[in-house]
């Protein structure tokens, strides 16, 4: 080798240490990605003198992410699949799109392909120590810290947005009552079968006076962190207002007012809420916007208690509120439940719908609640054969005997 070719070698070298050095100074200092593919293009124009070339990168899916010199905008074009499968430095066809090019060189972790990097203008053809090797060596470099960053990045998210679930959780179970009545007297029995780990789903069993007792279920829209929020809420907003007054009309009108104020509309609430008198063996009840729980009563007759308001947190003033008021109630069974169990899908896509559970509390509205809650556990789960649950799965039942 003569002397000038040395010479050469080792300005080059020098070149590509220099080159190097950057890159791995711009990594170190925890740059972000777009900082680091800029440093990686002005390095190598600067050091090796390259004139043309285009960075593509596996992300999910195959976009350019460096591109300068060269006639067309390779931002703007796919890249061809007849690259796809390369796994060395390669010439460019002059039939291929990309023939403005000279080479083609393959960044692989193992035998997987990272990256491909296009290039025109290389002092010496690939091989060897060649400077094609050194581009492909500091591209997978680049390559490999920045999805070290982006792994990084995801499980600090996944850790921050885990604990938050915790914390929705905790939240969530603080809304259900810890004990419910299961007395000759008065019997209340609840399932909640959640779909996710955080859901919108809400029940609750209030007594009042010796005399009279609220029982209530409510599904706000969306899941997760923000509908806990919202459901936490709207709780503490009943358990209080309900001290101030018996009014249910009172009650349901400040609820929408400040659902609508916390979710900012974004978001509203099915509800039911009803008050039972032991002495006065009346119901009092609001449906605004939810699944009609189904009422018997001791000689068998069913009602749907539908009466009531639309969903609150949607607009105010409600434009009507309507009580439903029945007397002379001494026995009965009271069912409510959330939409989870109607929408509950089967194979086809049909849903489970209301009848079904008419048709079912006809002939079984004595059994036991527990046993009750199971039987329609065990429905659903036939209905839907292979299908996931869509939604939480939420039952509240309450039976007065004399």
């Amino acid at each position: 080798m003569s002397e000038l070719a040395v010479k050469d070698k080792l300005e080059l070298r020098e070149l590509e240490l220099s080159a190097l050095l950057e890159i791995t100074q711009a990594i170190n200092n925890n740059l972000p990605e777009e900082s680091i593919f800029k440093i990686y293009e002005f390095t190598l124009r600067a050091n090796l003198l390259i004139n043309k070339l285009a960075l593509y990168v596996m992300d999910e899916e195959w976009a350019c992410k460096v591109n300068f010199g060269s006639g067309i905008n390779c931002f703007d074009h796919e890249i061809p699949e007849e690259f796809l499968s390369l796994k060395a430095i390669s010439e460019v066809s002059d039939k291929s799109k990309f023939n403005e090019f000279d080479y083609v060189l393959p960044v692989l972790h193992k035998t997987q392909l990272l990256a491909l990097v296009f290039v025109a203008g290389l002092k010496e053809k690939p091989g060897r120590d060649s400077a094609a090797n050194f581009i492909q060596a500091i591209s997978n470099i680049i390559l490999v810290a920045i999805e070290n960053k982006r792994l990084a990045r995801r499980q600090l998210e996944q850790e921050a947005f885990r604990k938050e679930l915790e914390i929705a959780s905790d939240v969530q179970q603080f809304l259900f009552p810890e004990n419910l009545p299961y007395g000759i007297r008065l019997k209340i029995e609840a399932s909640y079968l959640p779909h996710d780990r955080v859901g919108g789903d809400y029940y609750d069993y209030l007594p009042i006076n010796k005399n009279q007792f609220l029982i209530c279920i409510a599904d706000v829209s969306g899941k997760g962190i923000p509908a806990a929020i919202i459901m936490s809420n709207f709780q503490a907003s009943l358990r209080t207002l309900i001290r101030q007054t018996p009014n249910i009309t009172e009650v349901i009108e400040e609820l929408n007012y400040q659902v609508l104020e916390n979710a900012k509309g974004e978001k509203f609430i099915t509800f039911f809420v009803a008050i039972y008198d032991h002495s006065l063996k009346t119901m009092v009840y609001v449906n605004s916007g939810h699944n009609p729980p189904i009422l018997v009563n001791g000689n068998g007759e069913m009602v749907l208690l539908d009466k009531g308001s639309t969903v609150l947190g949607a607009v105010h003033p409600l434009p009507f509120i309507e009580e439903g008021f029945i007397d002379d109630l001494s026995d009965f069974l009271l069912f409510t439940y959330t939409d989870g169990v109607t929408e509950t899908l089967n194979e086809a896509g049909e849903e489970f719908g209301q009848e079904r559970l008419v048709e079912y509390f006809k002939e079984n509205y004595q059994k036991d609640l527990q046993e009750i809650h199971q039987d329609v556990i065990i429905q659903l789960d036939e209905f839907k054969g292979i299908n996931q649950y869509k939604d939480d799965i939420t039952m509240l039942s309450c039976r007065v005997n004399k």
